[in-house]
């Protein structure tokens, strides 16, 4: 695995194929693995780079973890961008991701080609609700990882197999559950909201929601990022949280098109 210096550490990255560059983003947990079922199909016509966020798969994170939030990886990704020399690209992201990537768009839309947002995160309305449910998952109170992950993915494939596992062990490690529960305590920071901000997004977007996803609603976190992304598709897939691991084949067959809509990067 390929690994980049930048000013917050070594990030490790999966790279695959040759062509138009195409950056996948993962979840809070997760790893550039999560997207081990569509990389081969993506590969064979793009320059697939997966990273892992700093903390999780094989980045190690040299802060501590409860200083990590959303903002400290979005302003990691515009340092990986530059040091890997993406002027341009198209990304998908999933969830945490997904926040990242709708706010590099926003902010920076000269350096995003496409986006296709997998069940991102800063679309839910916050309420009391919301607000509690973070503050639980940020506690010594929060549901495990394994607990939580399977209650979010639906369908039993091989990959999401994978991830439990990972969710299992490396995941519920010590140091990887206090970078998880920072995260989720960031979530209901005002900052993490993008449904005002994300209107300032040009590129050609693709939502992708799990209509049985509990955690980020194909119906109203959907409706909100729709709302907001005048430039948006949206498809919903009879899954869970991750639609690339859960059903690969039906994702790849609404993503891929897209991709080659988005045109030269």
């Amino acid at each position: 695995m390929p690994i980049i210096k930048l000013s917050t550490g070594p990030v490790h990255f999966i790279e695959a194929g040759s062509g138009n560059p195409l950056v996948l983003l993962h979840a809070n947990p997760g790893d550039s693995r999560d997207f081990e079922e569509i990389i081969p199909a993506l590969s064979k016509t793009y320059r697939v780079i997966a990273l892992d966020w700093p903390g999780y798969g094989s980045s190690p994170l040299n802060t501590h973890p409860c200083s990590v939030d959303v903002m400290f990886y979005y302003h990691l990704l515009y340092e990986f961008l530059d040091c890997m020399a993406l002027s341009r690209a198209v990304f998908i992201g999933n969830s945490l991701g997904g926040n990242v990537a709708a706010r590099l768009a926003s902010r920076r839309p000269e350096r995003v080609a496409g986006l296709v947002l997998v069940s991102p995160g800063g679309f839910t309305t916050p309420s009391w609700i919301t607000r509690g449910f973070c503050k639980l998952q940020g506690s010594a109170w929060s549901l495990s990882p394994y607990r939580f992950a399977s209650f979010y993915l639906k369908k039993r494939s091989k990959a999401v197999q994978a991830m439990l596992e990972r969710a299992r062990g490396e995941q519920s490690l010590p140091a990887m559950l206090a970078l998880n529960r920072s995260i989720w305590r960031s979530f209901a920071r005002p900052e993490n909201d993008l449904r005002e901000s994300a209107k300032e997004i040009v590129a050609r977007t693709l939502l992708v929601f799990g209509d049985r996803d509990p955690v980020i609603s194909a119906h109203t976190d959907g409706s909100n990022a729709a709302r907001a992304i005048g430039t948006s598709r949206t498809v919903t897939m009879p899954c869970g949280h991750a639609p690339f691991a859960e059903l690969p084949e039906q994702f790849l067959d609404e993503v891929l098109p897209f991709i080659a809509e988005c045109g030269q990067v």
